[in-house]
């Protein structure tokens, strides 16, 4: 059971809301890689709101996931695509339903 999650609202700088899009989808073979990674989504909210949701079975998972090559990504890609710094939320899970 997932226990511990992370959501990343983003706002896209204006005119590079496809340029999130590709750099999220882009995100996915890296996420694949980890395997304390229990589930990964990325959301477009709006016109050029996106968000990151993710979820862990334990604070190691999540903390490896911080540690790894997505969170560094979106750091170095941030002043170039979004409006504000990410403002990654540790939340806790109290429900879920999940594949297998």
């Amino acid at each position: 059971m997932v226990r511990y999650a992370l959501y990343v609202p983003l706002e896209a700088k204006p005119g590079k809301a496809q340029a999130v899009a590709d750099f999220l989808q882009a995100a996915v073979p890296l996420v694949e890689a980890e395997p304390g990674t229990a589930a990964w989504f990325a959301l477009q909210t709006g016109p050029s709101s996106f968000a990151i949701f993710d979820a862990f079975a334990d604070e190691q998972g999540r903390d490896a996931h911080l540690n790894g090559k997505v969170a560094a990504a979106l750091t170095e890609k941030a002043d170039e695509l979004f409006a504000q710094p990410p403002q990654i939320r540790r939340i806790d899970v109290i429900a879920s339903k999940l594949p297998g």
